[in-house]
């Protein structure tokens, strides 16, 4: 059950990081709102998950999930450049990730 709030937390991330760059500085009030929800639903996840799993890896695979998240979200939504080098990195993250997660 905490692997699966784990990742769950992570998407939360991914969410309040994209609110965050559309509230534009917290100016605006819907993204802003999303963003507060998101980022408690994602921290209090985090810290039931991090009852059972080892901080570390908790929180790796918390950050990768975010990170990879908010990466495809500017790739697929805003237009940001999905380059080979920079999808090649991602795939690197996600390996980390699911080695931290295999060696548990």
């Amino acid at each position: 059950m905490a692997w699966l709030v784990l990742v769950v937390s992570g998407v939360f991330e991914t969410v309040w990081a994209a609110a965050l760059s559309a509230s534009h500085g917290l100016s605006r009030l819907v993204p802003s709102v999303v963003f507060g929800v998101a980022l408690l639903i994602s921290m209090v996840g985090l810290g039931y998950a991090l009852r059972t799993v080892p901080v570390g890896t908790g929180y790796a695979v918390w950050v990768g999930i975010g990170a990879i998240g908010a990466a495809v979200y500017g790739m697929v939504a805003l237009g940001e450049p999905a380059s080979v080098g920079r999808i090649v990195c991602l795939v690197l993250i996600v390996a980390g990730v699911a080695g931290l997660k295999l060696l548990h």
